[in-house]
């Protein structure tokens, strides 16, 4: 698992983006930047160079979903490695992730430990 690129983690709550870039910090990756939305992330996404998206599936104005979907469909990001957080472990949500072609899902709450197997399954 390569730690050294760059990651990108989405959430409208502080306290959440916080959380995850401390558990990427613990495996090891330093490089953890922010987005507050999706419109936010996808700005940023365009601007600099990412290795990974670590993103929740509900915000506003643009949700994970959404914003996945418009990563998926720029030829300049499509193959970027794509993890959606969310609290619902809904079969519907699942299923629709996966037909938007997210990489890996993750139910909350996680610890380190799933957060890492999750990304070492997509990196």
């Amino acid at each position: 698992m390569d730690t050294s690129v760059a990651v990108l983690v989405v959430d409208d709550y502080s306290t959440m983006r916080r959380i995850i870039k401390n558990l990427l910090n613990q495996i090891g990756f330093a490089n953890v930047e922010e987005a507050d939305n999706g419109a936010t992330a996808y700005d940023k996404l365009r601007a600099q160079k990412f290795g990974l998206v670590v993103s929740d599936w509900n915000m506003e104005p643009m949700t994970g979903l959404e914003l996945l979907k418009l990563v998926r469909a720029d030829n300049s990001l499509k193959s970027l490695p794509f993890i959606m957080v969310t609290a619902e472990s809904k079969t519907e949500n699942v299923i629709a992730a996966k037909l938007a072609g997210v990489s890996n899902y993750i139910v909350k709450p996680f610890n380190a430990e799933t957060l890492k197997a999750k990304i070492a399954s997509v990196l």
